[in-house]
């Protein structure tokens, strides 16, 4: 790794915020830290930035508005919400707005900085699918790993996060055939944990969306083993 990582902290509390930016920078990370929802976007738009954690109870801006604002400018960027609720809603919510990970106060600050450095891991050695150089055909749609790119016969095509290419990239190589759940969390999250799991469902639930016009194309769940992308020939 050439030079230290950069953190994008949000965090209104300002005993926890100081706490947290001292205790990622003993950990060899560069943080800048914003204490209030309002200034997040402008304040990470004159940066860079190798991740974004956020509080999601701020004043002004809640942080998932401020996610979402963050993916538009950087869609690749990983985030890592931080929260004192524990609704379910909320993790998916999170998770829609396209969050590597989700941590409920209080939580143990070893715990997060190895889930800040298993994301960054993961991001710093890429796909294993870089040697992929033709299109993928699904059904009716035709999909560009390299380009992140799903398009439906001539329609223009529908540009996909990181993860939903790599999901979809499992996907296509089993064909009709199960996609283990726990191999496609090791290889695209890097851990099976309950949320890593919540967070492929949503990622699921976006590529069976962009997939719908195809009524030949569906992507079952199988209970306790995982996903079939099952394309019906015709």
């Amino acid at each position: 790794m050439i030079g230290k990582n950069r953190i994008f902290l949000v965090e209104d509390d300002l005993n926890f915020g100081s706490v947290m930016k001292s205790y990622l920078e003993m950990n060899d990370f560069v943080v800048d830290w914003v204490n209030d929802g309002k200034h997040a976007v402008a304040s990470f738009s004159k940066g860079i930035y190798d991740m974004c954690i956020l509080d999601v109870m701020l004043p002004h801006v809640d942080g998932f508005t401020i996610g979402t604002e963050i993916k538009k400018l950087k869609p690749t960027m990983s985030i890592i919400f931080l929260t004192a609720k524990t609704l379910k809603e909320d993790m998916i919510k999170g998770f829609t707005v396209g969050a590597d990970d989700y941590v409920t106060k209080p939580f143990d600050s070893d715990v997060l900085i190895y889930k800040i450095k298993a994301i960054l891991k993961r991001n710093q050695q890429g796909s294993n699918f870089d040697d992929i150089e033709e299109d993928i055909l699904i059904g009716n749609y035709t999909f560009d790993y390299k380009k992140r790119n799903l398009k439906y016969n001539d329609e223009e095509g529908v540009k996909l996060s990181p993860k939903e290419a790599e999901l979809l990239l499992y996907l296509s190589q089993n064909i009709n055939r199960v996609l283990d759940r726990n191999f496609a969390l090791d290889k695209i999250w890097g851990e099976q944990g309950y949320f890593t799991a919540r967070s492929m469902d949503v990622y699921i639930t976006k590529l069976r969306k962009f997939l719908k016009a195809d009524s030949n194309i569906e992507i079952v769940n199988i209970h306790g083993s995982g996903y079939i992308l099952k394309v019906v020939s015709e």
